[in-house]
């Protein structure tokens, strides 16, 4: 028999997680609302579809970069040709003014330390490969992408371990959890590289604060190791705060130029913000010379194809189309967050409370039959194919606690939410505890967990939000 390689043999793909595992039963019965109305509904993809007019009005209107002219001249030839990887100017160019423009200006980014790759998942294992050997560990807050089991780990051979965070905070990160999984992984000899953070957070639609940021980067100069700030979300917030970035806090403590600035990293994709996945375009950005030389030469693995750059530097050096396209993003995913909130309200659901992201992280521990992950994975089957709906269960995202669970909102029409609310509501309510759970005591429901829980629960209304100290 054909010997094969570990990595073609073993799971460490994580292809069997329950993350995966319902996008698989999605693709054989998807739900469309003429063809299969009866088929399910994928709340398990976080994908921007909302501001798609916007990006075909703009088309439209900029037939040269449409169609591969300049000046009304095709160069398709010229685009057709092999480009080197370091990737065109003008692309890197616009993507830094993008990059700033979403942090408000407040900083800068320098084009020339711009790496491109094909997504943010080549961005991501791409700093792995420049940053760990095999063996070494990544410390990640809890709850996490599942998909960075796949991005961190499968090909580099690095590890990672857990910053376990507790839904008694909002799940933000403490200076006692940093610790703890830094110990942690020092008990299992791992040699620790740096931190991973995701701000916005996938999967709990949150922007760290400024606190929190001030925290990882006194830790991880304590450490004398990396910290990378995977910011793929960076444009949806759609809360009252600005986005922080990791970027400000440098700036604030003063810390540019130095050698701490140059083991942070960030992560950048055009596929969270514009909903643009199927261009594969993404970016590291690092202030260390040899990542980027090192990073440059490896993304011959995964480059951005010209036609791809060339079309989409024209429109993001529009600043009139990306500053209106900025904030009709905001208000588009602000109502569309606020109607999914609303309806699992009237379920009798609640969630973490938002500001950013095309998700929310859903509680529904009172709906489990034990506090068990084994209960937490029979009510994700229950909903994934008694009521069609594939959503992510929380233990896919290693949450330390069962029972939460990610529910995109932007892949889909209103009107498709809607039927999934309807679904949804009409299984809570045959259930024991939906049963249970009258208008009126719903209401007192609610009463309590606004007495007993962190006020970072979703409370139904934006309208009466009092903004966080950032």
């Amino acid at each position: 028999m054909k010997q094969l390689s570990t990595k073609v043999t073993s799971n460490g793909h994580g292809q069997d997680s329950s993350y995966f595992l319902g996008w698989e039963e999605y693709e054989k019965n998807p739900y469309d609302e003429m063809k299969n109305p009866n088929g399910m509904i994928q709340m398990g993809l976080a994908e921007n579809q909302l501001c798609f007019d916007l990006i075909e009005s703009w088309l439209a209107k900029n037939q040269d970069a449409a169609s591969l002219k300049r000046n009304g001249q095709s160069i398709f030839r010229e685009l057709a040709l092999f480009q080197d990887y370091y990737g065109m100017p003008e692309f890197k160019k616009a993507m830094a003014e993008f990059m700033e423009e979403i942090r408000g200006n407040r900083v800068t980014f320098d084009p020339k330390k711009i790496v491109l790759a094909a997504g943010s998942t080549s961005a991501n294992e791409t700093l792995m490969f420049c940053l760990a050997e095999p063996g070494d560990a990544f410390l990640l807050p809890t709850p996490y992408y599942p998909g960075f089991d796949r991005d961190l780990k499968w090909r580099t051979g690095a590890e990672i371990v857990p910053i376990h965070c507790s839904s008694s905070n909002g799940f933000q990160i403490t200076e006692s959890a940093l610790q703890q999984a830094y110990q942690q992984a020092l008990k299992l000899d791992l040699k620790v590289k740096g931190v991973l953070v995701t701000n916005p957070s996938n999967p709990l639609g949150t922007a760290l604060t400024r606190r929190e940021l001030n925290l990882l980067v006194d830790f991880i100069t304590s450490k004398n190791i990396h910290l990378i700030s995977d910011e793929i979300y960076s444009g949806t917030m759609f809360g009252f705060e600005q986005f922080i970035s990791v970027m400000d806090v440098l700036q604030d403590k003063k810390l540019e130029n130095t050698e701490v600035s140059k083991r942070v990293h960030i992560v950048y994709s055009l596929s969270k913000d514009l909903g643009l996945p199927g261009f594969r375009v993404g970016a590291i950005y690092s202030n260390d010379e040899m990542i980027v030389s090192a990073a440059t030469k490896m993304s011959s693995f995964g480059l951005v194809s010209s036609q791809t750059q060339y079309l989409l530097s024209a429109l993001l050096s529009d600043k009139k189309f990306t500053s209106q396209y900025l904030e009709e993003n905001q208000k588009r995913l602000r109502s569309r967050q606020k109607r999914l909130v609303s309806g699992l309200e009237s379920s009798g659901i609640t969630s973490l409370r938002s500001n950013a992201g095309l998700f929310c992280w859903v509680d529904m521990r009172h709906l489990l039959d034990t506090n068990t992950f084994e209960a937490e994975l029979d009510l994700w089957k229950k909903i994934v194919y008694n009521v069609k709906l594939n959503i992510s269960p929380g233990s896919s995202c290693h949450c330390t606690e069962p029972g939460w669970f990610r529910v995109c909102f932007a892949n889909m029409s209103e009107e498709t939410l809607d039927l999934a609310l309807k679904r949804l509501k009409t299984f809570v309510e045959s259930t024991d505890c939906g049963r249970m759970i009258s208008r009126k005591s719903h209401e007192r429901l609610k009463s309590l967990r606004k007495k007993t829980v962190s006020n970072w629960v979703f409370r139904v209304s934006w309208s009466d939000r009092v903004p966080d100290e950032r």
